[in-house]
């Protein structure tokens, strides 16, 4: 039976614990008409050695052509023909199946998403069809710029490690999966150890635990092992290719999720390129009109993470645009205007408070939260931190990206865009 673990300080989310080390999270949402279920698991791709690349990619897809004693076919139909919509999702960190339903439909919603994650038939034949999908996506992927730009940048910064690999994989690697041994990873990829449900919205607490017990008390299975630690790399994919503009992404080394400075670096990123007062979006697109899309972003994983800056624009401009950012970089972590801190603060709680506004989001967020941390954040604990931040902080964040000396470059796009990874560089570091 489950056993209460913490209640949320501030407001009514509660997290079990089931015998089999199954987590649950119960967010029930007064005058709420919808329910949001998540089953997350706390493994993805970063999870997988070079010949395992995009299995977990592969696997979330294979469990929707049969689970239990449903087909494909029905697994979807069941859950429309009660209103809700079901969908999932792999990242590097997790893997996450999702059911949006009318109130009373946590039931029929739960048993759904325990036969995907537990009980997926694998059949060769749908396998093999499978493979010809993602195939497909990953050539989708090669042909899309601005998704591709990411890939190489991701690659020249974590280089052989798993974050630097692809979640999609490549065809090679995922043509090596068999029903036996994509059935062996998904024991270990959905271990009960690293499973949560959260539900959120119209949600009764005694309900979802007696579901949560049923479908996923008996849920067993030995994780995969813990991933390396990861070591920024850095360096500079570069590839001309006949396209209109040229796609940029600079990233550098900084912090992860779990990190004290972790809202400080969220702020950098957001006064850096955050929105349309942002100094990138000023500088370099509205007083010298270099890019039509420029902007800045932090990516966290558990204990490291980037700040990354991605824009779009003419080749001609590529190089001055680099410059522009580089310099814009330096000059925050130099010195940050109390408006702007401000602004950012202001823009960070907002984000926070209107993902509140959604089931889906609280519960998704209330599992990463105790995937990461063992317990639930209330949003007022997150404001804090958010508010404690001060422009030393933001100095701290500054000279930790610059430290290292190195830098993740990637372009795509004609010939004279190429010259932006170097420029880039030598603005940085000399």
């Amino acid at each position: 039976m489950s056993a209460p673990l913490r209640r949320a300080e501030a407001g009514l989310a509660r997290l079990h614990q089931l015998s089999n080390g199954v987590r649950v999270i119960c967010d029930p949402v007064p005058g709420l008409e919808t329910l949001a279920l998540s089953v997350v698991a706390g493994r993805g791709a970063r999870s997988e050695d070079a010949e395992r690349s995009g299995w977990s990619h592969l696997l979330e897809h294979m469990v929707f052509k049969g689970a239990g004693e449903r087909s494909a076919k029905d697994i979807v139909e069941v859950i429309e023909a009660d209103g809700g919509q079901i969908n999932a999702a792999t990242g590097y960190e997790r893997t996450s199946f999702q059911v949006r339903a009318l109130a009373g439909g946590l039931d029929l919603g739960a048993r759904v998403l325990a036969d995907l994650v537990q009980r997926p038939t694998l059949e060769a034949e749908d396998l093999a069809r499978e493979k010809q999908v993602v195939g497909q996506e990953i050539a989708e992927a090669a042909d899309t710029p601005d998704d591709i730009v990411f890939e190489m940048a991701q690659a020249a910064a974590f280089g052989d490690h798993p974050l630097g690999r692809s979640i999609l994989g490549t065809e090679a690697s995922i043509a090596t999966a068999t029903p036996k041994t994509l059935g062996d990873w998904r024991a270990a990829l959905y271990a009960p150890d690293s499973l949560v449900v959260a539900a959120s919205g119209a949600v009764d607490e005694d309900e979802l635990l007696a579901i949560a017990e049923r479908d996923f008390g008996a849920a067993a299975g030995q994780g995969a092992p813990e991933p390396p630690p990861a070591e920024f790399a850095g360096g500079i994919s570069a590839e001309a290719k006949r396209l209109e503009q040229a796609n940029l992404v600079f990233l550098l080394p900084s912090v992860g999720v779990t990190h004290e400075d972790y809202f400080a670096l969220r702020l950098f990123a957001e006064i850096l390129g955050g929105g349309m007062a942002s100094r990138l979006f000023q500088e370099a697109r509205e007083k010298r009109g270099l890019a039509y899309a420029v902007d800045a972003y932090a990516e966290t994983y558990a204990e490291t993470g980037v700040l990354g800056v991605f824009a779009g624009c003419a080749a001609g401009d590529a190089a001055e645009l680099a410059k522009v950012a580089a310099g814009q970089i330096m000059a925050l972590a130099e010195r940050v205007e109390p408006a702007e801190l401000a602004r950012a603060k202001a823009q960070l709680k907002a984000g926070l408070f209107m993902a509140r506004e959604s089931p889906l989001a609280r519960a998704e967020q209330a599992a990463g939260q105790v995937l990461l941390f063992g317990r639930m954040l209330t949003p007022q604990e997150i404001a804090e931190d958010i508010d404690r931040v001060e422009a030393a902080d933001l100095a701290r964040i500054g000279a930790g990206v610059l430290a290292p000396g190195r830098a993740a470059v990637s372009v795509l796009g004609p010939k004279p865009a190429l010259k932006a990874a170097e420029s880039f560089q030598r603005a940085l570091f000399g």
